[in-house]
């Protein structure tokens, strides 16, 4: 049985499939209304793809 991992996301690639802004990504998260993402210690943020996945459906769904 193969187990299908859930990939972290950076946000160039989240930013290039929702084709917005980096700023635009970065002020949805302030608000709260971004995909949940994490904070590594670098700096970084990552997004697990589901969460990203799941956050796209929700926006479909309240269209």
């Amino acid at each position: 049985m193969s187990k299908i991992r859930d990939e972290w996301m950076t946000i160039s690639e989240v930013i290039a499939e929702i084709r917005v802004p980096r700023a635009t990504f970065y002020r949805w998260r302030q608000l709260g209304k971004g995909p949940k993402s994490i904070k590594l210690p670098n700096g970084d943020v990552r997004v697990r793809r589901s969460d990203f996945d799941r956050w796209v459906a929700a926006l479909e769904d309240a269209a």
